[in-house]
């Protein structure tokens, strides 16, 4: 069966630093570009951010840009989203999800949930003092 589990959400203080990671059972990653969402109460789903299989692209929601930081490590299965400067709006659920594909679907495509068709069943992030 094929899964994807999250983790490495939790509390943290404003300006703080959390690294998510999402794990993938039943296949393997490595062929396949990953993207982070995010959704908060009452809000749309976001998408954060999507490394394509090799690594050599990966895209950011404005949003997040030059706070966040996608990587991989396909010998370990994992895909990782280091995330520093947190603010109290990037409090959500946060959500790994693998594409059919090698590469992701570009910026216009990020937050575009249908091109997607494995997900997690997510980690709560919230940031407040």
């Amino acid at each position: 069966q094929l899964q994807l589990a999250e983790s490495g959400g939790g509390l943290v203080q404003p300006g703080g630093s959390l690294r998510l990671s999402c794990v993938a059972s039943g296949f393997t990653l490595d062929h396949y570009a990953i993207g982070w969402f995010r959704q908060a109460p009452g809000k749309e789903q976001e998408g954060v951010s999507c490394i394509s299989s090799s690594a050599s692209s990966t895209y950011y929601a404005d949003s997040v840009k030059g706070r966040f930081t996608i990587s991989r490590d396909n010998a370990k299965n994992t895909v990782y989203l280091q995330m520093n400067s947190l603010k109290p709006d990037d409090t959500a659920i946060y959500y790994c999800a693998s594409r059919a594909y090698s590469y992701c679907a570009g910026a216009v495509g990020l937050s575009v949930g249908a091109l997607y068709n494995n997900w997690g069943q997510g980690t709560q992030v919230t940031v407040s003092s």
